[in-house]
This record gives structure tokens, C-alpha cells and sequence, in this order.
């Protein structure tokens, strides 16, 4: 199913039908503020497990994003430090994951990393999403290394490719090909690990 959302202006009624397919365990993919990704209510491990198979993903092996609409209730699922919530402040909504230690308020699936990437892109649909859900949403892009450019930024491309496998393909527009900067925090030093969109404001 292809529904059209518009950034500015997410329609609160097809975000609500979209959020009770996330509810009932489906998959979605949807835009964000870098690349389309593809994702699914982060609590829901059957669901998770879904995303694993179709993106070919060992959990234990790969860090799991997952996605907040603030930073008001990252502290559930993270753990935060002053100097890191600061930096997270001044660079979010925007382009950045941020590696941190998980909770134990994460299904056992996140455990076996004990880190979590958080996000809060800046783009309304998903953040919409997040918030009606009520829970975060877990993000992997759609992007493989071996894409046709096209297909991962053009929504009607994308439904033909996922359609079969997915609940709903969003159409926010045309999407990006610059990945989210990929910041390290759970060391001592806060490190960059992979810079892609978005330079980080220290």
C-alpha cells in the first residue's frame, strides 16, 4: 500500500492508520531526513525479527537503530550522560545517529549488542509516527551497496521493490542518498565513526 504524506503537514488520519499497522506488528517504510528507511514499532521483536530477515541482518552482529520523536524519554531507552545529552541538543532533530548504551528497557533482541543507535530525524511524517505510536520506531535505510540510485530515493520505485514484503510505502517525496552521521558515545571520547549528512555542532 502507497500512501502520500506531505512533510509539512502529515495527515493526522493516515497517520493513524499507518500507526495501527504498526501496532499489529507490520513493517513501513517512510522517509526521513536523510535516506528512506524501513522500520517497525522497536518494542515488537517478531516484527524486528521481520526486518532482520528482509534486510538480511544478523541482530547480534549489526548495531539496531531506533527512532524518538524528542529527547524527552531517550533516557528510557539510553543511557545518557550530561556532556553527550548536550551534544544531542544542539545536533537533533537532524542527520545523526548516536551510538549509545542500551537499557534494559529494550527487548532481549538489542541486548546481545548492549548499544543502541538513536535517532530523531528532521522530518514531520516520522516523527508524527513516533509520537502517535507511542513507542520508538526501529530504522534501518533501504539501502543496500549494490541499489540502482533511483529506486532508493523515488517512492513509486520503492513500492514495486518492497510492496510484497511491507504492510505500507510512504510517499514523503523524493528521498536523499546521504546516509546519517554515525557518532560513537560509548566510550570516553565521542568519535565518528561514519560521516555522512550533517556536520556535528560540539
Amino acid at each position: 500500500m502507497l500512501v502520500k504524506l506531505y512533510e509539512k503537514n502529515p495527515n493526522q488520519k493516515e497517520i493513524n492508520r499507518i500507526v495501527d499497522v504498526l501496532k499489529d506488528g507490520g513493517i513501513v517504510v517512510y522517509p526521513t531526513d536523510t535516506v528512506y528507511a524501513i522500520g517497525c514499532d522497536a518494542l515488537n521483536v517478531r516484527a524486528i525479527e521481520k526486518i532482520c530477515k528482509i534486510k538480511g541482518l544478523n541482530p547480534q552482529k549489526t548495531n539496531l537503530s531506533i527512532i524518538c520523536s524528542d529527547l524527552s524519554n531517550i533516557s528510557e531507552y539510553a543511557k545518557v550522560n550530561n556532556t553527550i545529552f548536550k551534544l544531542m541538543k544542539k545536533n537533533l532533530p537532524g542527520p545523526f545517529t548516536f551510538i549509545l548504551n542500551a537499557t534494559s528497557s529494550l527487548p532481549k533482541i538489542y541486548k546481545n549488542r548492549k548499544e543502541v543507535g538513536i535517532r530523531i530525524p528532521d522530518n514531520n511524517i516520522v516523527r508524527a509516527l513516533v509520537q502517535e505510536l507511542g513507542n520508538p520506531i526501529l530504522s534501518t535505510s533501504i539501502r543496500n551497496k549494490d541499489d540502482i540510485l533511483e529506486y532508493s530515493v523515488t517512492p513509486e520505485l520503492i513500492e514495486e521493490e518492497y510492496g510484497a514484503i511491507v504492510d505500507v510505502v510512504i510517499d514523503g517525496g523524493y528521498g536523499g542518498l546521504e546516509p546519517s552521521t554515525v557518532i560513537n558515545c560509548t566510550g570516553d571520547e565521542i568519535e565518528i565513526i561514519r560521516q555522512g549528512k550533517g556536520e556535528l555542532k560540539e
